[in-house]
């Protein structure tokens, strides 16, 4: 039957593919895929306070993969309303937020319950800040953005998407023989072909893959930085899901997917290193210039998210209000941190992690 992208694509068929999706070309890329995965995983175990990661690289994350979506803002904002939670944040760096709120909380909820369509519904209810369920309604018909012209119409039908969703998910779980690296990319096409909301289907469906790599513990944090390749790789990404719906070309996919993953874990293990020897350094600068306050208690704190306010230092037991407020002020000195107001909030931003962490570079400058 021949593909018509603007009929709905209730042909789309069951799980797993009838094509052979574990090629020479496949399995080869594998192999690389999970050695830098393997490397990330040994890299995250290197700092003890675990919230620095979770704190951090799914914000870059959520930075990214909003973007996909147009839905612009940057690190930095995400990384200052995350100190604040205030109502000068913008509309759009508050729906990015979310998705990191999607991933952590999605994150949580493996150790209680297995990947599902629960998941998944919860995962962009969180995101789109409403009670999200499987359609009932038609989907979004995806155009081309320069000539207007529709490439894909997802499929229709209430129970028809329930039944696609748990096909899905039985292959998600149930396919052991396949590689769970392939699985994933194979999983995300999927997922994305059904289309299962009303929106937010694409924020989700790379959440699922991050959460899909913490089940098959390749991943023990949800860390990696995904959308970061896609962003930069976009169009091959949505020429690739593409291929498969027309022409059942799963290989380019998947090869992509691998590219994407091995790439993106290796500078996710690069940026975890740096973060790391940051921390040395300012726990050295710290001890040399301010020897009565310097702890690594303190240390950890001003670690723990890239602005600090005088309440995250009293909710990390560092000191009571009029002390952290005092140390605080002693960073500001010593030019580790720098305050400004937001609001009535004063704000302590950490600079030198900042740029650290919104940066493509994965080095920062000594102190003085």
């Amino acid at each position: 039957m021949t593909f018509d992208p603007a009929k709905p694509h209730n042909t789309l068929p069951d799980l797993p593919p009838t094509h052979d999706v574990e090629t020479k070309k496949t399995l080869r890329a594998c192999i690389g895929a999970r050695a830098a995965l393997a490397s990330l995983k040994e890299a995250g175990s290197l700092i003890p306070n675990q919230s620095v990661l979770i704190n951090t690289i799914p914000i870059r994350e959520a930075q990214a993969s909003s973007e996909i979506e147009n839905i612009i803002t940057t690190a930095n904002e995400l990384f200052a309303h995350a100190a604040a939670r205030d109502r000068l944040t913008a509309p759009a760096t508050k729906e990015a937020y979310r998705y990191h709120l999607a991933l952590y909380e999605g994150f949580l909820s493996l150790a209680k319950k297995p990947l599902s369509t629960a998941t998944a519904t919860a995962v962009c209810s969180k995101i789109k800040n409403a009670d999200m369920s499987i359609r009932a309604t038609t989907g979004t018909q995806l155009k081309n953005d320069l000539t207007g012209e529709v490439i894909y119409t997802p499929p229709v039908g209430q129970d028809f998407l329930k039944e696609k969703m748990s096909n899905w998910e039985q292959f998600v779980h149930d396919h052991s023989d396949i590689d769970p690296l392939i699985r994933m990319a194979i999983a995300h096409y999927q997922f994305e072909a059904i289309h299962p909301f009303a929106d937010g289907n694409g924020r989700t469906g790379r959440v699922l893959n991050i959460l899909f790599l913490v089940k098959e513990e390749l991943l023990t944090l949800p860390v990696l930085y995904l959308s970061r390749h896609i962003v930069r790789n976009k169009q091959a990404y949505y020429v690739g899901l593409q291929n498969i719906t027309q022409n059942e070309d799963w290989e380019t996919f998947i090869l992509y997917m691998l590219e994407a993953i091995e790439e993106t874990a290796i500078w996710t293990t690069k940026k975890i290193k740096a973060i790391c020897a940051l921390i040395d350094e300012t726990d050295r600068h710290i001890q040399n210039h301010l020897p009565s306050i310097h702890s690594r208690e303190l240390v950890d704190a001003i670690f723990n998210t890239p602005y600090s306010t005088i309440t995250n230092l009293v909710e990390c037991n560092v000191a009571k209000r009029a002390t952290a407020s005092k140390y605080l002020n002693a960073l500001e000195d010593i030019e580790v941190m720098w305050m400004f107001k937001r609001g009535h909030t004063k704000i302590f931003a950490h600079r030198k992690y900042i740029e650290l962490l919104i940066s493509d570079e994965n080095s920062f400058e000594p102190y003085e």
